[in-house]
């Protein structure tokens, strides 16, 4: 997102005083996240022979190894619905919004699995999704029919590519905050368990930038009448 939104809609005579505010009120802090998270990106995918020597490859049933595996499956889910939404909807924060999340969770699916394969670990654990997890799923439990926290059902999936406009728009915030806050305590188990120290970087970034997005998301919301459903 950049500042050429704010100069869309000031132009826009149409649109409401309300929304310009909320979004060029939040804005700046969606930048920051975004170059917080690029920034974060350059620097982890070098990871140090001193790690190499210190941990060594991380066990098949390792927090490391969990993490990145179940992580990898909850991104591609976040990415699936930012295209469904840009597709359903003309408005210009929601589209940009949504495809910032999608490069950003891409990119770090493709570290992930990229470290499954470094390591010659399975992608799939026969344990199934969240074993790793010490104390279990945190503060956020998977729905019935979902995968893990914060993930979405197959029903809501085909809602969200039923809905337009400003429907979808609602939907979209409101599964995409649950999603990160399913999210971020993975990332919170990962940056307390997790052995490696570039995944434990990576995983406290995701924290920082998915919670940004989480405000942001919030006052996206209250912009248009609405409100995350936890």
């Amino acid at each position: 997102m950049t500042g050429t939104v704010t100069a869309e809609r000031a132009a826009d005579p149409e649109e409401a005083p309300g929304r310009r505010s909320g979004l060029t009120r939040w804005l700046t802090v969606g930048a920051a996240a975004l170059v917080a998270v690029v920034l974060a990106l350059s620097v982890l995918v070098v990871v140090s022979e001193d790690d190499d020597r210190a941990v060594g490859v991380p066990a098949a049933d390792s927090a490391d190894a969990g993490f990145a595996r179940d992580m990898a499956v909850h991104h591609q889910q976040a990415v699936e619905m930012s295209y469904i939404v840009r597709d359903r909807t003309s408005d210009e924060d929601i589209r940009r919004l949504a495809y910032d999340i999608a490069q950003t969770q891409a990119n770090q699916r493709g570290m992930l699995l990229g470290w499954l394969d470094l390591w010659e670990l399975p992608k799939i654990s026969p344990d199934g999704y969240m074993a790793w997890m010490e104390g279990g799923h945190g503060s956020h439990q998977p729905k019935d029919g979902a995968l893990m926290p914060g993930m979405l059902t197959p029903a809501e999936l085909d809602r969200l590519g039923e809905l337009e406009g400003e429907q979808a728009e609602v939907l979209y915030l409101q599964l995409m905050i649950e999603h990160h806050l399913g999210g971020i305590d993975m990332a919170r188990a990962c940056a307390s368990q997790c052995e490696v120290d570039t995944e434990r970087r990576l995983a406290q970034g995701m924290v920082d930038g998915q919670q940004s997005e989480v405000d942001l998301m919030t006052a996206l919301l209250k912009e248009r009448g609405a409100a995350p459903r936890t």
